[in-house]
């Protein structure tokens, strides 16, 4: 072929049975690299990917979701991530309440005194130090993101209710070029049973989702810095990063972005929309140290519950992503040799 690029994908199936990608010869060369330690944190694929060097003309990434039901969307830019294990120890053993309550430290007091000294505030804002070195969106995407389905729309969708009363209108400038810090877990003390203790020791999972611009050791670094000045003397505390990724930004004039936004539109009848998504792929910053241009695209939707129990596929996405797949590989056929 006179094009190569590298696919992370799926093998798709349908009842039992593997729906070939096309009958005819590939005009590409093809490495299909697939790893599945990512959802555990694992770095053995960018690891990889950062000493492979192969030369690589654009790599394919169908990791990411769709507009609506019947738009398309190509992925520009993903937001990094560092998850943080917190672990505090007050005591030696719990201790009585009556005895020696408002005299002891109380490991879960303790950490939810930090956990707040990063958390958002009012308004939704981090704390400046984790928002350092954040490139704001340019002003073409900020207009093309207020023409999307309302922010509002997007969070009733899922059943949340939004943070602050402009979490709807500022959707897509918070969730995909700003930072956020979430708190997945608190673990201490007993709340089942009538017990009045003191708990001695208490542990939570605490990620920040990192902006295109910023840096897992800088935003990283502010965080443990934050967390660790709140802890009052007295308390043992050990915070250790459990996963981490660098965020990603690609420009959508890359020759290789511009061929796969006109084989989607051939594909699906509609020109894909040009977002930016809240979560997180590893791989792609080593995609782009390397300069090889990243198509990140996907076909979930919302009503897919991504990560879920119920996690499902509708046969549409599945036409389409394959109709999109074949249009692709044929368009980058065309792609000068790097």
């Amino acid at each position: 072929g006179s094009s190569s690029a590298c696919a992370i994908s799926h093998a798709v199936y349908s009842r039992g049975k593997k729906l070939p990608l096309s009958s005819e010869e590939l005009p590409v060369n093809v490495k299909v690299f697939i790893e599945g330690a990512e959802e555990t944190g694992g770095q053995a694929a960018v690891e990889w990917l950062a000493e492979d060097d192969e030369p690589t003309d654009a790599a394919i990434v169908f990791d990411s979701d769709m507009l609506d039901e019947n738009t398309p969307a190509l992925t520009l830019g993903t937001r990094g991530i560092v998850m943080f294990d917190v672990q505090v120890r007050t005591a030696m053993q719990d201790l009585h309440s009556g005895m020696y309550g408002g005299s002891v430290l109380n490991a879960l007091h303790v950490v939810n005194q930090m956990l707040a000294a990063v958390l958002p505030g009012p308004d939704g804002r981090l704390p400046e130090p984790l928002r350092a070195g954040i490139v704001p969106p340019t002003k073409e995407e900020l207009q093309a993101w207020a023409k999307l389905p309302p922010g509002d729309d997007a969070i009733a969708e899922v059943g949340g209710r939004p943070l602050h009363d402009r979490a709807g209108a500022e959707y897509y400038e918070r969730n995909w070029g700003d930072s956020s810090v979430d708190v997945h877990g608190i673990a201490g003390g007993d709340a089942v049973q009538v017990r009045t203790q003191v708990p001695s020791f208490a542990q939570a999972k605490v990620s920040i989702r990192l902006a295109p611009g910023q840096t897992v050791a800088a935003a990283g670094g502010a965080m443990r810095r934050l967390l660790e000045d709140a802890a009052p003397p007295g308390a043992e505390v050990k915070i250790e990063v459990v996963s981490k990724g660098e965020p990603s930004l690609f420009s959508p004039e890359l020759p290789a972005i511009r061929l796969a936004a006109e084989a989607m539109e051939e594909a699906c009848g509609v020109r894909p929309a040009l977002i930016r998504v809240g979560g997180s792929l590893p791989v792609l910053s080593v995609f782009a140290d390397r300069g090889i241009p990243a198509i990140v695209s996907g076909f979930a939707l919302p009503v897919d519950g991504v990560h879920g129990p119920n996690e499902s596929f509708r046969l549409e996405s599945l036409r389409l992503g394959l109709a999109s797949a074949r249009a692709l590989y044929k368009r980058l056929a065309s792609l000068p040799r790097g």
